[in-house]
């Protein structure tokens, strides 16, 4: 069991209008684990198949990646244990990860993904990808805190009550932050909602 509330507390979550043609997201949350330890969990494939999904492919800048069953894309930079930049799904998609140490024990993770705005129609279009994300974060933390064991499966985690209650939460969160953020019509973002439900938390019974 996970205890929701502190785990979507841990994130901090922001949208905003990159350029006048791009949209994006970005996350933050602190871990207690060395910087190395956290780039090694999110760049060793044996590492991150027991957290988020198996990746295969030419794992080196300027080679690409394929994670099982989800998104492809091209490794742009990697400098460890600091910056991992690669397209994700397409090439005018782009993930950046950042970690800050944070002294001895502490890093900081930043996840920002952009997309052009005939991408994600608005800000609203953080409602697709912020869920997601804020669960490959918790996925993280639960993996770096010793409580995935050597039987975890993320794919079937992700598809259990606890997570799509969960993700219910971040649902809730994302649309105050798209609100705050001012880049989507109130009609956008109704329908990002409902999608984003269908989307992450299509069993899930809203307690709001």
């Amino acid at each position: 069991m996970i205890d929701i509330a502190d785990q979507l507390k841990a994130i901090q979550r922001e949208v905003h209008a990159g350029t006048a043609d791009t949209v994006g997201v970005l996350l933050r949350r602190t871990y207690t684990a060395a910087a190395e330890d956290v780039w090694d969990a999110v760049t060793d494939p044996e590492r991150l198949k027991r957290w988020f999904l198996p990746v295969s492919g030419d794992l080196r800048v300027g080679g690409s990646f394929q994670l099982e069953g989800n998104a492809s894309g091209d490794i742009l930079t990697c400098a460890p244990p600091k910056l991992l930049r690669v397209t994700f799904g397409g090439e005018t998609s782009i993930v950046e990860l950042r970690l800050i140490p944070e002294g001895n024990d502490r890093t900081t993770v930043e996840l920002e993904h952009t997309v052009p705005k005939a991408m994600a129609g608005s800000g609203a279009g953080a409602l697709y990808v912020g869920p997601g994300w804020d669960g490959a974060l918790l996925g993280l933390a639960l993996f770096l805190a010793g409580e995935t064991g050597e039987g975890f499966d993320p794919t079937t985690a992700a598809a259990s009550p606890e997570t799509q209650r969960f993700n219910l939460g971040s649902i809730e969160l994302w649309t105050a932050a798209v609100e705050e953020s001012g880049t989507a019509t109130a009609e956008e973002l109704a329908a990002a909602v409902e999608a984003s439900k269908a989307q992450f938390a299509p069993d899930a019974e809203d307690q709001a």
